[in-house]
């Protein structure tokens, strides 16, 4: 059976740049690694929830920070692992020094018996286009593409 997830990607004009939220995995594995390695706050589908209330509840779980206001549909796109993340657009700001992330269990070392508790996020970070292109997960990067076209009528220079 296919994973479905949801997730959102906050933006933010800043000095007039546009500007994503992207998260950074916590855990061991991650810890060194940073280009392709980013995300937008997303999570699995519970049994019969809304995409959009997972994501909302996805985005609070992995930020710390809850978020509503009108969200844009940035519609579907099937990852290379499989599952299938749905994903919305929401105008907004946070402070990312603040970015507080509910943990996970791991075994780690691997093999040691020894229990620890990661971070599901170990960070986020406010990125112009291009450097989120960089950061972001390959699989996520028409995210990105989707909303650049969605805004791009909107808040082109002298559309004012």
């Amino acid at each position: 059976m296919t994973q479905h997830s949801a997730g959102i990607l906050l933006y933010r004009y800043k000095d007039g740049t546009l500007q994503v939220l992207l998260v950074h995995p916590g855990g061991p594995f991650w810890v060194n690694k940073d280009l392709a390695a980013w995300s937008i706050p997303k999570g699995l589908l519970e049994e019969g929830e809304d995409p959009l209330d997972t994501a909302r509840r996805e985005f609070a779980e992995e930020t710390g920070f809850s978020v509503d206001g009108d969200f844009i549909d940035l519609g579907e796109l099937k990852q290379p692992g499989g599952k299938v993340v749905h994903a919305w657009a929401l105008e907004g700001d946070l402070d990312e020094t603040r970015i507080s992330s509910n943990t996970f269990p791991l075994e780690w070392p691997t093999h040691s018996g020894r229990i620890q508790e990661f971070p599901e996020v170990d960070r986020g970070e406010w990125f112009d286009a291009e450097t989120a292109r960089l950061k972001i997960h390959k699989g996520q990067i028409p995210f990105l593409d989707r909303l650049l076209s969605r805004l791009k009528p909107v808040h082109s220079p002298g559309s004012e």
